[in-house]
């Protein structure tokens, strides 16, 4: 049971790491990561990697996520959250829904976007975070990122407003509360902040910290090789892993061979060369993740060389 993925719903007042430390300590399994970390004031969907599954970050951090939160405008903070130190404040007299509403729907699509100053980014190695605490100069380097959707949810109340994000992995939601204010002219920071997706898991699935300490400690659940009968829909069983690319089904030979570390010859085979696949046996195991090296013709098919793959 110790390989699979683990959806939890991280609450408020602890970072990523201290949620991964948690659950290598709860699942009794040293090797766990996540996938896209959540900043410590943020909740909600937290995908864990446990075992093999750490292997399949690099494919799994990249999935689009949704959240939820609040904006509030009119102040500005160094962190672009209600985590840090006020530097400016303006009036937010004249801002309407229908301003709001406009400016946001000015950053959907492809835009260029700033990591905040205090955040975990690394560039040359060093964390931007440490860097700012130091009061030392933060390097600015801009990054490409798509927004699918940002809405409000619901009206404007005082100085704050519900909203709703959809965007590419990588993407900072509190500089988007930054920059929306910094388009309406009255500044603006992140209040609040919430997922609910990624990529095809939710938060629905999810369980609690809590949740889990409490099912850790029943016998049964030491001793189980299946985690879903004691975590329901929070775990991910390591051959049931969505990977957001084609699969294809090997024979015993080919899976012998790909397993050896060599190519074989796929039929009915998606995608292109370059493009990655998911390699199962035909029990059902997940054996690899290959790499189409080449197509054949215009036939669906193609060769498949073995990138990552799991004894």
């Amino acid at each position: 049971m110790n390989h699979g993925l683990l959806l939890i719903d991280k609450h408020a007042g602890c970072t990523s790491h201290d949620v991964v430390q948690q659950g290598r300590r709860l699942l009794r399994q040293r090797k766990v990561g996540h996938c896209g970390t959540l900043d410590p004031a943020a909740t909600g969907l937290l995908v864990l990697t446990a075992g093999n599954a750490t292997r399949l970050t690099r494919f799994l951090i990249r999935a689009p996520k949704v959240y939820s939160g609040t904006i509030r405008f009119g102040i500005e903070t160094d962190t672009y959250d209600g985590a840090g130190q006020v530097v400016a404040e303006q009036p937010v007299e004249g801002l309407t829904q229908e301003r709001i509403e406009a400016a946001m729907a000015g950053f959907v699509g492809e835009i260029d976007q700033f990591a905040p100053s205090y955040s975990a980014k690394k560039v040359k190695g060093q964390k931007l975070y440490e860097l700012a605490r130091r009061g030392e100069e933060v390097p600015r380097e801009s990054k490409l990122v798509t927004i699918y959707e940002l809405v409000a949810t619901g009206p404007l109340v005082g100085d704050e407003i519900p909203f709703r994000l959809g965007c590419s992995s990588g993407t900072y939601a509190r500089t988007l509360a930054h920059d929306l204010g910094q388009t309406l002219g009255c500044g603006g920071h992140l209040s609040s902040l919430r997922r609910l997706k990624v990529g095809s898991f939710t938060i629905e699935q999810a369980t609690s910290i809590a949740e889990l300490e409490a099912r850790s400690q029943q016998e049964e659940f030491l001793d189980a090789e299946d985690a879903t009968a004691f975590l329901g829909d929070s775990w991910i069983p390591f051959d049931q892993i969505p990977l957001p690319f084609g699969e294809i089904v090997t024979d015993t030979q080919q899976q012998q061979r790909i397993q050896q570390g060599q190519t074989i010859l796929a039929r009915d085979l998606e995608g292109e060369e370059g493009d990655w696949v998911k390699v199962v046996g035909r029990r059902g195991r997940f054996i690899a993740v290959g790499s189409i090296i080449e197509r054949i013709g215009g036939r669906n098919v193609g060769v498949i060389q073995p990138k990552v793959v799991f004894k």
